[in-house]
Formats: C-alpha cells, sequence, structure tokens
C-alpha cells in the first residue's frame, strides 16, 4: 500500500454506518450519525443526502463549533439552513479542501431516486483522492471514477450489495477500498467480509473497527 494512503488509514476512524472521522491539519466528518464519547469538533462535515441517518441534526450539534462548514446537496438546506450547497459535478475547495460531489442514486429502488440529485464526494487529503459513494447502487458514473481510496456501501436494502460493491470497486480500481453502510441500520460485518474476500488478490480491502 501507498505511503500516501497508509497515512491517510492512520488518520481515519469509522464511527459506524457511513460516518468517517478524517484528521490532518482539519478535522473531516461524513454524514456524522450516532456519534458517541468525547468528540473532536469538525472543521468540515460532509453530507450526501437529507435521511435521518445521513443528515442528522442532533449530531451535527455535537461536532460544530462556530466556523465548522457543512457541506451537502441544495435540498439539505430545508432541514439545516447553514449548509453549503454543492450539486453533481460541481467542485468547491473548503477549509483547504477540495471537493467534487458525484451521482449517488438507485437503479432497482426507490429510497434514493436519481431525481433528487442527492450526492458523493471526492475530495482528497493529504495528497490521496478519497471516494465517499453515499447511498447508492452500482450506477454507470462510477466507470468515470478516479480515487485511490474508495468508501463503498455492502449492505444491500438500500443500497449496493457486498457482491454489487465488488463490481463497482473492480471498475473504480482504487488502491484502497473501505466497506461501510453495515451494522447499525442495515447489514452486518459478514457483508464486509464477504466484500474483502471476493477482492482477495484484485484490490486491497482495509475493514475498520467500529469505534
Amino acid at each position: 500500500m501507498d505511503t500516501k494512503i497508509k497515512n491517510v488509514i492512520a488518520r481515519t476512524e469509522w464511527l459506524g454506518h457511513d460516518t468517517f472521522k478524517l484528521c490532518d491539519d482539519i478535522v473531516i466528518y461524513t454524514d456524522p450519525y450516532k456519534l458517541k464519547g468525547e468528540l473532536t469538533k469538525a472543521d468540515l462535515i460532509l453530507i450526501t443526502h437529507d435521511h435521518f441517518d445521513h443528515l442528522s441534526l442532533e449530531d451535527i450539534e455535537k461536532i460544530k463549533k462556530d466556523d465548522t462548514a457543512v457541506v451537502g446537496p441544495p435540498d439539505c438546506r430545508d432541514k439545516y439552513p447553514d449548509i453549503i450547497p454543492i450539486n453533481i459535478g460541481e467542485k468547491k475547495e473548503v477549509k483547504g479542501i477540495e471537493i467534487e460531489a458525484v451521482p449517488a442514486y438507485n437503479i432497482d429502488k426507490d429510497f434514493h431516486p436519481k431525481g433528487n440529485k442527492w450526492v458523493g464526494y471526492i475530495f482528497t487529503m493529504i495528497g490521496v483522492r478519497i471516494y465517499l459513494a453515499g447511498d447508492t447502487d452500482l450506477i454507470p458514473e462510477m466507470e468515470d471514477i478516479k480515487c485511490d481510496i474508495a468508501l463503498l456501501p455492502v449492505s444491500g436494502t438500500y443500497v449496493m450489495t457486498a457482491d454489487e460493491a465488488v463490481i463497482a470497486a473492480l471498475k473504480i480500481k482504487p488502491e484502497l477500498a473501505v466497506p461501510m453502510h453495515y451494522g447499525t441500520v442495515v447489514g452486518s460485518a459478514s457483508d464486509a467480509l464477504n466484500f474483502k474476500s471476493a477482492l482477495e488478490g484484485k484490490i486491497e480491502v482495509h475493514i475498520f473497527e467500529q469505534i
């Protein structure tokens, strides 16, 4: 594994579901949900869409400080007016972090319609491009994703299954794939293990222990 990627993983914690905390010069949280314990305050929060387990006002308040920037798709402003809106295909620099919003949607179910224009993100930390897929199925746009680390949902029901996430990883070809979206609302550790097993010898997979 590349040294830069190792450095990012060493500075990253998985807090369950789609919530990651990444620490460098600034502290980034993704979709904070069901946070507990002593919490480092956030400089930047990335929200993928407005469902309760991704845009949790209670959890944002636990980690927010006066100058925290919260980024999300425009319809999230209905629940959180202070959000910095970002549209699919748009790139922004927020808190010194390069952020690009990419599509995230369902193909064979109706939980995350394409028309809602909800997002995943590609953002760069310590020179490493990280893809946070958001709540999505295996979609054609993944062919165009270029990243070093891919954070992919694996639980099925509302998102890709582990088998579909394997196909996604093989299309994206990251240096490292990380399973997420299991163990809280739906899915279990077995989904992550099946994902890792299927990619053995093809793409390196890191499974975080939940903090």
